[in-house]
């Protein structure tokens, strides 16, 4: 009896001799990368958010279970002994500077939620830099800034350095104002003009020197544009220079326009070689109507306007309430000031937003 040879073997072997295409494997090749990329970045998250959290419990370890309230002489001899013999056990890591940064940590960030959740953000890198600031406000403006706008840990030293919170709106309103604004940041994650925009504006890096022109001015901002951009900030989009706006049968031209995302707004910018006069924040306004009439979209807030000037009178500026216009007025100067001096008039303009806080608050009392 005669059998049929199967048909199967000869199948088997014809799919055996076909192979994947180079572009089939690269593009698994390129998914395998992606995952473990993925996976690298979860698991150097996860250890680092461990580290901060480990960081924390050791400084309240030390702080309130072996120090209490020792004298600081025998205190600074305790850790020093605890630093030595850990740094023999685990490294310099936990070397005795370093405890002493983690009471530090302790001492400024006592509340474990905000602890944790800079821990998923900041590294420890970050917060070393951050931890010795002792006002509390200003520290709390840098690790929610860095948080939020995920700054490196070289962009917060050069922000620290430029002294970015002084520089500030926020920075000169009172106190309690200045609270209100952070916690806000903290729960909405919700950028507001006054943590944005700042006073003054640095343009010496623009390189202009002895007498220049408006022109030059707006020549050398466009030519820098990607630094200026930096120092605005990272959600500023360049829109448009000379930005022309047809009203009646005239024509008005607009220096810079640019959109922030955070804002979800156009911000329009004027610069002013003189000291800031009162029929600039007419002509600003004209502008910003004229954005909100036939520019803004639909869902985007209101425009901003910022007029860059040479100067400016504290009380003028004051009386005209800008802000409630949505305007701001920032000097700029083109060359960069001591260091001290520039504290000096920021810390004076602080303390005069304070009194006449209070002066108001007496009379209204």
């Amino acid at each position: 009896m005669n059998r049929k040879i199967p048909q199967r073997l000869t199948i088997r072997s014809k799919s055996h001799k076909e192979k994947a295409s180079p572009s089939s494997t690269q593009k698994l090749l390129d998914d395998i990368r992606t995952l473990i990329d993925a996976a690298r970045g979860q698991v150097a998250q996860a250890v680092n958010a461990g580290l901060v959290i480990l960081y924390w419990q050791i400084g309240k370890r030390i702080r309130q279970d072996v120090l209490g309230n020792r004298r600081a002489r025998y205190g600074e001899q305790i850790v020093t002994a605890l630093g030595t013999q850990l740094t023999t056990d685990y490294g310099r890591g936990f070397n005795p500077r370093n405890l002493f940064r983690m009471m530090r940590f302790f001492d400024v960030y006592q509340d474990r939620q905000i602890v944790t959740a800079l821990s998923t953000q900041l590294a420890w890198t970050h917060l070393r830099q951050i931890i010795p600031i002792d006002d509390s406000l200003k520290r709390d403006f840098y690790a929610e800034m860095c948080r939020i706008q995920r700054w490196s840990t070289r962009t917060l030293q050069n922000k620290m350095a430029g002294m970015l919170y002084e520089r500030t709106a926020l920075s000169k309103k009172p106190k309690k104002l200045i609270e209100m604004e952070i916690s806000k940041l903290r729960a909405e994650d919700q950028l507001s003009p006054d943590l944005i925009f700042q006073d003054p504006y640095f343009l010496d890096f623009l390189r202009l020197t002895g007498n220049y022109s408006e022109k030059d001015l707006e020549s050398a901002i466009l030519r820098e544009l990607e630094k200026f951009l930096v120092e605005l900030g990272t959600d500023f989009t360049f829109v448009d220079r000379q930005k022309r706006m047809q009203i009646d049968d005239e024509d008005y031209y607009l220096d810079l326009l640019f959109y922030h995302r955070g804002l979800r707004c156009l911000v329009a910018v004027e610069l002013k070689l003189d000291k800031f006069r009162p029929a600039d924040m007419g002509q600003m306004e004209l502008y910003l109507r004229w954005l909100e009439k036939y520019d803004q979209r639909p869902g985007e807030n209101p425009p901003l306007g910022l007029i860059l000037c040479a100067g400016k009178r504290n009380e003028e500026v004051e009386l005209l309430k800008l802000g409630q216009r949505g305007i701001r007025i920032a000097e700029y100067l083109t060359e960069l000031p001591p260091r001290r001096l520039l504290a000096k008039k920021l810390h004076e303009a602080i303390w005069l937003a304070q009194e006449r806080l209070a002066s108001a608050q007496d009379k209204n009392g």
